[in-house]
């Protein structure tokens, strides 16, 4: 109920429109009331009255059917499409209010939850379930209300006609509720078990799609096509369970539904013989059963999209109260003019609290533009050390501290926004060059953005591609070399400016040419600014001010290039092993 009682928080700030929406509602449902009326009236009033003459029945006739067709063809159609108009524009409002929330939520999630989480399961709730989430809004907090107001209209106009035959018309609305009450819990399980196997699917033809070059490249197609089957039937097999309940939900209530009309004609054809009712009022009632239970259909057909749009809220709101892995304090600071001096005190960290520590009791001082780089073998802990200094990660015992602050005092943005960082696969977006690149300072000028863009030795090949800085890159820069991308990640780097750097694995995956091209760049970037670099081929890291070794979570040596070397230790080793020796 909770899930439903914030959602109802995106909703209150339209209540007046809801509430006018309603109140258009009501004339437009209450217009239809008046056909049974007027048939009533032109039954008992007109054709059967004996006082008046052919000319002025016809007469009558005239104008009541000319202010019917007043009000039916010239009141009714602006009265619809407002209410329609209305009911649409609050409720698209209301999602768009909650995707935005939404995207800035999952904007500051951790890179735990994403470790944890498939891309396309995302997606899903905040494209599909959000969608679903509309009806809680049009249906049930508007045309739940008409529908039930419409039938207490219709039922007080009856019972001013006959009380007895109104009491035949309503005397199955009980089994009508009951049969709610014991259907549509099942079924609000069910909607959320289907809704749940559909993110699934989408999550993992998300994953898919991306590798579609890893399964060409083994030959994977029928191994594929056997794992997307399996839980393509899965969803299937909880769609038809849905299905098969939603099934039986509607032949029940549709029963109920189908019967009353039968009672209304059976119980008014005895009154009209016995000269209890006229035949104008049975013709009224029977019309007014079509008015009542159009509107309880609509409610049947509401609980079960109402019940699909609760189960989405869970969803929706599942995600959206996702807990932060990195919070600010109440009193955090901005981070403004940063030295670069940082302080690795004891550091300790495990990713859960039921494993093992990856770091152990580690600690540094870096001066300001100080290079240093972590060597090592895989697994070590390299990369999970340089991600606890942006704050991805908070330290699980220990601190870290800029300029001798301690980072989890000051606002992790502020933070961020004084590092940059270059990774093995940077991830470009699919748009221009130039977007790309100004993702490193969304305000900067054309100039700005060539600029360093030769700082990245990038500008040369940017000018030979046929769009130049407007080639659309494709989703994660598909177009472009793995140098070029590398090349465009260090030109937003060299935009945003940072006086703190990160290079995780920056030329690993890139041939010598380009490697050679990218380090002079990476040289270039690092001039003057502290620098913390990831790598495995220790020929791109001997001009580093120091190098530490680290591995199993512990470092192991620490000192420059000709001094680890002398030591003969595991540098010593490691450098041995990749024949860099230039003896």
């Amino acid at each position: 109920m909770s899930n439903i009682k914030q959602y109802l928080q995106f909703v209150w700030p339209y209540k007046w429109k809801i509430l006018i929406t309603v109140l258009v509602g009501i004339v437009k449902f209450g217009i239809p009331l008046l056909m049974p009326l007027i048939l009533r009236y032109v039954i008992d009033n007109i054709i059967n009255a004996e006082n008046m003459t052919d000319a002025a029945k016809l007469e009558q006739l005239f104008w009541l059917m000319g202010g019917a067709f007043v009000i039916f063809i010239i009141v009714r159609p602006p009265v619809e499409y407002f209410r329609q108009y209305l009911a649409q524009w609050i409720g698209n409002t209301i999602l768009y209010d909650i995707r935005d929330k939404l995207f800035d939520h999952i904007q500051k999630l951790s890179l735990r939850f994403y470790s944890q989480t498939k891309t396309g399961e995302i997606i899903s709730r905040v494209i599909h379930d959000v969608e679903q989430t509309k009806t809680f809004v049009v249906t049930g907090l508007m045309n739940v209300w008409l529908d039930m107001i419409t039938i207490l209209i219709a039922v007080g106009i009856m019972l001013t006609m006959d009380v007895s035959l109104t009491i035949v018309a309503i005397i199955l609305f009980p089994f009508y509720g009951f049969s709610v009450k014991f259907f549509y819990g099942k079924l609000r399980r069910l909607t959320r078990e289907r809704s749940q196997s559909l993110a699934e699917v989408q999550g993992h033809l998300h994953e898919r799609v991306q590798g579609i070059p890893v399964t060409r490249s083994f030959a994977l197609e029928d191994y594929e096509q056997d794992q997307f089957d399996s839980r393509n039937e899965n969803f299937l097999q909880k769609a038809l369970n849905h299905t098969d309940w939603n099934a039986k939900t509607f032949a029940v209530m549709n029963t109920i539904t189908d019967l009353a009309p039968l009672l209304v004609i059976a119980f008014g054809g005895y009154q009209v013989i016995n000269g209890h009712i006229s035949v104008g009022d049975m013709s009224a009632f029977v019309l007014f059963m079509e008015r009542v239970y159009s509107p309880l259909r609509r409610l049947i057909s509401s609980s079960t999209v109402l019940t699909q749009s609760v189960a989405s809220i869970d969803r929706v709101f599942d995600l959206m109260n996702e807990s932060y892995d990195i919070v600010d304090k109440p009193n955090a600071e901005k981070l403004d003019t940063v030295e670069g001096q940082i302080d690795v005190d004891h550091v300790s960290f495990k990713y859960e609290d039921e494993d093992a520590d990856v770091l152990k009791d580690i600690s540094l001082h870096i001066k300001s533009g100080e290079t240093i780089a972590f060597v090592g073998i895989s697994g070590g802990g390299k990369s999970t050390l340089v991600s606890l200094i942006p704050r991805f990660y908070d330290v699980s015992s220990g601190s870290i501290k800029v300029d001798g602050t301690d980072i989890r005092d000051v606002q992790a943005r502020s933070l961020r926004n004084n590092v940059g960082m270059v990774l093995q696969d940077n991830i470009l977006f699919s748009e221009s060059i130039a977007m790309n690149i100004r993702m490193g300072n969304p305000d900067a000028t054309d100039d700005d953005v060539v600029t360093a863009a030769k700082a990245a030795n990038a500008h040369t090949f940017i000018k030979e591609l046929q769009d130049g800085y407007d080639t659309q890159v494709g989703e994660r820069g598909v177009k472009l070399s793995g140098g070029q991308k590398q090349r465009i990640a260090i030109a937003r780097v060299f935009l945003k400016n940072p006086p703190i750097l990160i290079f995780d694995e920056a030329t690993s995956a890139l041939d010598l040419e380009s490697e050679h091209i990218i380090q002079e760049a990476l040289e270039r970037l690092a001039s003057d600014r502290t620098t913390f670099i990831v790598a495995h081929r220790l020929a791109t890291i001997t001009h580093a001010d120091r190098i530490v070794v680290i591995e199993e979570g512990e470092i192991k040596e620490m000192g420059s290039h000709s001094e680890l070397m002398g030591q003969k230790g595991h540098y010593y080793n490691l450098y041995q092993v990749q024949n860099l020796d230039d003896q």
